[in-house]
């Protein structure tokens, strides 16, 4: 659910009878009739119980802007960008066509299955280049890194460059899913990054 949706949904019950607790990065609601539990994308470090709703750590937690790093990659394209907040402030796409799977066999396969390999590896090293120049400028101010597209698409460009290891520290364990990595893929990115878990269970 959408930050601004979450604090919506809960805002009205600041101070109503209930528990809170804040634990392992996610608060639980115990309300009169339902239960609720939400998971901030980013942490939420605060830990406390309250024998009412108390929800000022969560909202700090879901109104905090982070400089997030996003590399989305499939065979066939990539996007590469740089969020300060929901403001995308570096970004780049690009594609490289790669041939859709061959069903017959015999030699004229073995050629096209060798093409293909040609065309995917030279997709892949181009991502990880772009990835590098884009990214290596904010590796001092990047908390946090999304991956998404084809995730054995991601592991090759990640491994193709030693410069891109420190991705993997900061990686979102969060995989983000797109059909195609395009400029308005990386510019619909926010609002999923910013998106909290939110469970109800009734009582």
């Amino acid at each position: 659910m959408g930050r601004e949706n979450v604090r919506k949904r809960l805002a009205p019950l600041e101070g109503q009878q209930g528990l809170t607790s804040y634990a392992n990065g996610a608060v639980r609601i115990e309300l009169p009739g339902e239960t609720i539990v939400v998971r901030p994308p980013f942490g939420l470090p605060h830990e406390h119980d309250y024998d009412a709703v108390r929800l000022g750590p969560l909202l700090e937690a879901l109104d905090d802007d982070h400089v997030v790093g996003a590399l989305l990659v499939r065979l066939g394209g990539y996007a590469v960008g740089v969020f300060d907040g929901e403001r995308l402030v570096a970004s780049k796409v690009g594609s490289r066509f790669v041939k859709n799977r061959h069903k017959k066999g015999g030699s004229s396969s073995n050629r096209f299955r060798r093409r293909r390999e040609e065309q995917a590896r030279a997709l892949i090293e181009e991502a990880a280049e772009v990835a590098v120049r884009v990214l290596e400028p904010w590796r001092g101010r990047v908390e946090f890194v999304a991956l998404g597209g084809d995730r054995a698409a991601i592991s090759e460009v990640l491994e193709a460059s030693p410069r891109l290891d420190w991705l993997k520290k900061i990686a979102i364990p969060r995989f983000f899913t797109v059909s195609e990595p395009r400029r308005r893929e990386l510019e619909r990115l926010p609002y999923e990054l910013y998106s909290a878990e939110l469970t109800t269970e009734a009582i």
